[in-house]
């Protein structure tokens, strides 16, 4: 405990400032039901789009429902859903990645295909069709979106257990009997983790701004269920009156995104062993 915190005082303010917005769009995220000051579907009021007041902070939307409210219970959502969707992803492209290094051969030419084939087509165009295809629903968003993503985690877990299962570690491991199992949870996943870990902050933002992007186009997360990027379509007409109300939403995507990319460039600078600057 003392060496975190160690490091953490060592952290920039640029990581500080990621970590804190974070740690706020979490404890919004969980405490959501119990900040709102409404229900999160419930018409507050009899006009649609009313004004910021002290009863509607963010005003009304287009059914009358509160944007302060459907704001929080986004955040929600909208992690939830993303987090899910990373480590569905991770899963398996992570998973199999690991696989076709250590076994090469056919295994790895035909997971390796099967991957160039599936990233071949633009993940947005193709994650659409198949939405149409099977409905919008929250399970079939998070294993489309999972299936497609985990092709670049597939990608880049390969490349770098690749470069570890070559070692004369990992050849001493299997002279010395041991197991599939044993070489991968303690030689080659230790030595992949920050990398992994780093991408996984990164693919979590893609996924992140893929599923408000899905929103926004009416495939994503469906209404009733507040989504920030369904939050900035259905008030985007509010901008041409001089209304910003449909720019919060988008100001919390934006917001995230950053936060998220400033820990993780800590994050690799810290497990790249470079020194910092004086």
């Amino acid at each position: 405990m003392q060496n975190v915190w160690r490091t953490l005082r060592k952290a920039p303010l640029s990581a500080w400032f990621g970590m804190i917005v974070i740690a706020i769009y979490i404890f919004v995220a969980f405490f959501a039901p119990w900040i709102a000051p409404y229900g999160e579907s419930e018409v507050v009021s009899q006009q649609p789009f009313e004004v910021w007041s002290w009863a509607h902070w963010l005003g009304t939307d287009q059914l009358g429902r509160d944007m302060f409210t459907r704001l929080l219970f986004g955040a929600r959502n909208t992690l939830g859903i993303a987090l899910a969707t990373t480590l569905l992803a991770f899963a398996i492209g992570g998973g199999l990645g690991i696989i076709a290094s250590i076994f090469r051969g056919w295994v790895d030419q035909l997971l390796s295909r099967a991957v160039d084939t599936l990233m071949a087509i633009p993940q947005l165009i193709f994650a659409l069709i198949l939405l149409s295809i099977f409905g919008s629903s929250v399970k079939n968003l998070i294993i489309i979106i999972a299936v497609l993503d985990s092709t670049r985690v597939f990608r880049l877990a390969r490349s770098v257990a690749m470069n570890v299962v070559v070692m004369d570690y990992v050849e001493a491991a299997k002279l010395r009997g041991e197991g599939l199992v044993w070489i991968l949870f303690k030689e080659v996943l230790p030595n992949i983790m920050p990398t992994m870990v780093a991408e996984f902050g990164l693919r979590f933002c893609f996924v992140f701004l893929t599923i408000s992007s899905l929103s926004f186009l009416g495939l994503g997360i469906q209404p009733p269920t507040a989504d920030w990027g369904s939050m900035v379509r259905e008030n985007a007409t509010l901008i041409t009156y001089g209304d910003f109300t449909p720019l919060m939403p988008a100001g919390a995507i934006a917001l995230l995104t950053v936060a998220v990319n400033f820990v993780v460039d800590w994050f690799l600078h810290k497990t790249s062993g470079l020194r910092d600057e004086k």
